[in-house]
């Protein structure tokens, strides 16, 4: 079995903890946070897990394979660079770290140890958006011509990172797999801090990628609604994909065509201005088997290690993340 020790168990980490937990391929040796209340809790749910207050605790406990990391953003470089030196496998919560120069130190050193580097970019996993890549490697949707994505709320608002790293990386990285993680031509980030000055509440974001490709990703913990829509047009077809609808995934027959025109010396379009036809077919709402996307993570995380699987986000894929994300605001 991989023997795994957790850091961190604040917002998000009881949920990798329990999914770890349930795995059959792993065992838990020791779960790590500075404050005593969490330990605590962590002990109330799993009685047989060791709880240890440093990181370096963690690192020392013998038989250990792999280190997950759900601690803040500013902590990961230091932490995953302090586990791969240890010798073991991380999975560390996004973003994989604060700039590129730090991405591509772990990714020299995860390479140079011959382990797996991984950031948690979940929805990755998730089978909402694996089918909506699936139809657009199909040729279903035609030429991809723009996406753009609304991640809103009202709360929860942070103080240690701003609306776009704690929101965006979600949809940087959806958009970033579902174009096969192309290089951007343009980045521009535009945001505005309303409650605690330097900290932008409200951001939105443009990217240009290569053939024509635009993407816009608007983010807000000041927003009256809870929105977690992405929409995609292509040539042929549309998809919206709205996580807190019911039906996931809407896939539209809708577009707009140039008409070719019969001219007067049995021609088309000769000298005459364009003509086009607005196509509006049926929309279907396909039915996709559900697998919650954190566990295909761990899943994902375990094959990697065994050597079954190619890391799908691995510091490749992390680095054109963050480095969307540190684009200078205009």
């Amino acid at each position: 079995m991989i023997q795994i020790a957790q850091i961190g168990v604040g917002y998000w980490g009881p949920n990798l903890l329990r999914n770890l937990m349930a795995e059959r391929r792993c065992r838990m040796l020791a779960v790590a946070d500075a404050s005593e209340e969490r330990r605590e809790f962590i002990r109330g749910l799993y009685p047989g897990v060791q709880t240890v207050a440093t990181a370096e605790e963690a690192f020392a406990c013998p038989g250990l394979d792999a280190v997950v990391i759900a601690t803040p953003a500013r902590t990961h470089h230091a932490l995953v660079m302090a586990a791969l030196r240890a010798g073991k496998h991380v999975l560390v919560e996004k973003p994989m770290a604060t700039s590129v120069g730090e991405v591509d130190e772990i990714a020299a050193l995860a390479q140079r140890k011959n382990l797996v580097a991984m950031v948690g970019h979940t929805f990755l996993f998730n089978p909402v958006v694996r089918y909506l890549k699936n139809l657009i490697d199909s040729g279903e949707l035609g030429q991809i011509r723009y996406i753009y994505s609304q991640r809103l709320n009202l709360g929860r608002i942070r103080s240690d990172v701003d609306a776009l790293w704690n929101l965006a990386p979600h949809d940087i990285s959806i958009i970033q797999y579902l174009l096969g993680d192309p290089e951007p031509l343009a980045i521009r980030r535009t945001g505005m801090d309303f409650i605690q000055p330097g900290i932008d509440d409200v951001v939105f974001l443009d990217i240009t990628y290569p053939d024509k490709v635009l993407a816009h990703v608007h983010v807000s913990w000041l927003d009256p609604h809870k929105v977690r829509c992405l929409t995609v047009v292509g040539s042929k077809k549309m998809v919206v994909y709205d996580d807190v609808a019911d039906n996931k995934i809407a896939i539209y027959d809708k577009g707009i065509e140039p008409k070719a025109i019969l001219g007067e010396r049995m021609d088309y379009d000769q000298g005459l201005p364009p003509t086009f036809v607005h196509r509006s077919g049926e929309v279907r709402l396909p039915a996709i088997p559900w697998k919650e996307p954190l566990k295909n993570e761990i899943e994902h995380f375990l094959d990697c290690i065994e050597g079954k699987a190619i890391c799908l986000t691995g510091p490749g894929h992390a680095r054109k993340v963050v480095e969307i994300l540190a684009s200078q605001p205009h």
